[in-house]
């Protein structure tokens, strides 16, 4: 699939990573749906991108909602108003995500109320998404769903109980995603960007020095080359070494 005219919605889109995704598809020609929580910040990552496609041979078009993933009632008008501004969605990215409570505790001393806030935006949040988009894109039969991932979803890191958890949660759903999707025409993948130094990692580890870790934007043309490329519907890659172990949908 070609970036070029495609419409990707990208979640946590005001900074980070999200915002790096943003700038890259549309550099490629790609028309964007962009949500995160924070209004002010979503309104500068938008006249930021806005600034560079008026300064290119074609403008950036940008819709812009924010809000809350988790919320379902803005999920549901985050896709509706896409749909109705670029008549679909062709690709999914469920990129924000919440660390959990900060100073990020132990589990002996997680309550399960913030746990289950953490699952509710990091799980839940992104099957919510695809579901409202997986009508359009199985009459279609065509479309990408990427849900990025962490190693903190296979390693175990003292602390990271929350994030961790819920992230190991959402590879397991990606697998059952892509298994139950097998033969539909949309692929589906996990994508772990790698350590970045980025507002959540220092929030993870305040007083960290993380200059020795790279900026988002590393990150960024994996996702590029994985959208454009016709690759096997369904795999798990490392963005930053791009080790892929693409693998065709496991089997029920």
């Amino acid at each position: 699939m070609l970036l070029r005219d495609s419409i990707a919605l990208i979640t946590g889109a005001s900074r980070g990573l999200g915002y790096e995704l943003a700038a890259a598809f549309a550099r490629r020609g790609a028309r964007l749906v962009l949500t995160a929580r924070g209004a002010d910040a979503l309104e500068r990552a938008v006249r930021v991108l806005g600034r560079e496609g008026e300064a290119s041979a074609r403008p950036h078009e940008i819709l812009a909602l924010p809000g809350d993933v988790g919320d379902p009632a803005h999920a549901e008008r985050l896709v509706r108003t896409g749909l109705a501004r670029f008549g679909r969605i062709d690709i999914l990215v469920n990129n924000a995500s919440t660390l959990g409570p900060t100073p990020m505790p132990r589990l002996d001393a997680l309550s399960p109320a913030a746990l289950l806030e953490t699952l509710r935006v990091n799980v839940a949040a992104p099957l919510n998404l695809a579901q409202l988009v997986l009508p359009q894109m199985k009459a279609r039969r065509d479309g990408v769903i990427i849900n990025v991932t962490s190693d903190a979803g296979v390693e175990a890191y003292p602390g990271w109980g929350a994030y961790g958890t819920s992230k190991a949660a959402l590879e397991q759903l990606t697998r059952v995603l892509a298994a139950e999707l097998a033969g539909t025409g949309i692929r589906v993948y996990l994508v772990d960007p790698g350590d970045m130094d980025t507002q959540m990692h220092r929030e993870a580890e305040p007083g960290a020095d993380l200059s020795r870790l790279p900026p988002p934007r590393v990150a960024a043309p994996a996702f590029v080359r994985l959208v454009e490329a016709e690759t096997a519907p369904y795999g798990r890659f490392a963005a930053q070494r791009w080790d892929a172990a693409p693998a065709a949908a496991p089997s029920p």
